[in-house]
């Protein structure tokens, strides 16, 4: 009986332990996650470029309700007015379209064509380089050095390379932006998910029979996500700068759709005699992708704790 006793009292105290040590894994993880909220709460600028940005998405979404005209309504009659005239807050264009609505629609689509492609190559990108970088070896060199081939182009002339051989269109341009950006996605989430397979958790975990896609999805996919989606944030500035200059040069909307970089390209000829109002859509782009790289900066800052 005593030793029965013994293996119980053991046991237990192996229980209250392994309980112990669950606790505190979930106390480190809160006081992680508090410390990051905590620190982005007391940063000025990620706060203000997370509402400005948030203005911007909710304008566009409900630009049917905030637009006071219609965006492809013309006049020649009151062409190129000021900012400030009678019944056009921002002007109007080349064509006698109200400004500020053509603003508020051209943010759906600019927004759109500089998102989508980033979470598309997210998608396809973040699998090569978990898959490439967790196998290693010949597969890892296979993969990699497809995705270099890819890499070594500009990405301006990449995306305009592309867009050229598909075609102008909206579908074609985040085709063709979805290619440039899954070779920097891919290297990123190698370079991450080569350096977490060596950890002593991935290894503990592989003695322990786990398969890999087990371990891909428990032990090393919680730690590459974090800042392959940080850089996949601050690529999103970059999305929305090309698309809107595949769209200034003819190869991504098409008109008389409103979008910000094909705005641009209209109204440059006008720049003479309304130059505020032709400023307005690179105002837009500017303000728009500033907001994007300087929120990731900001979530990289604060993610970035030492525990």
């Amino acid at each position: 009986m005593d030793k029965f006793d013994d293996a119980t009292s053991s046991n237990s105290a192996s229980l209250n332990r392994g309980t112990i040590d669950v606790a505190q894994v979930a106390v480190e993880s809160r006081g992680y996650w508090a410390t990051v909220l905590n620190r982005l709460k007391y940063d000025k600028v990620t706060i203000v470029c997370f509402v400005v940005l948030l203005l911007i998405i909710l304008s566009a979404v409900f630009a049917d309700i905030l637009s006071p005209a219609d965006p492809y309504k013309t006049s020649m009659i009151k062409r190129l007015k000021p900012i400030g005239y009678p019944g056009y807050i921002l002007g109007s264009d080349e064509l006698g379209r109200d400004m500020f609505t053509r603003l508020l629609y051209g943010g759906r689509l600019s927004l759109i064509m500089g998102i989508m492609p980033v979470v598309y190559a997210l998608l396809v990108g973040g699998a090569l380089g978990l898959f490439a970088g967790f196998m290693g070896g010949k597969i890892n060199m296979a993969i990699m050095r497809t995705i270099d081939v890819f890499y070594a182009f500009p990405s301006v002339l990449l995306a305009i390379a592309i867009s050229g051989t598909l075609g102008a269109g909206i579908g074609n341009a985040i085709v063709s932006l979805t290619i440039v950006f899954i070779s920097p996605i891919a290297r990123i989430t190698e370079s991450v998910t080569t350096q977490v397979r060596s950890f002593d958790y991935v290894e503990a975990a592989r003695a322990s029979g786990a398969g890999s896609l087990t371990i891909i999805r428990v032990q090393v996919l919680s730690n590459v996500l974090g800042p392959v989606f940080i850089y996949a944030t601050s690529l999103i500035s970059v999305s929305i700068i090309l698309a809107s200059g595949l769209s200034f040069l003819g190869l991504g909307t098409e008109p008389p759709e409103p979008e910000w970089g094909l705005m641009l390209n209209t109204l440059r000829q006008s720049i003479y005699v309304t130059p505020w109002v032709a400023a307005l859509p690179g105002v837009a782009i500017f303000f728009t992708s500033l907001s994007f790289n300087l929120l990731s900066d900001g979530l990289r800052s604060a993610m970035d704790v030492r525990m």
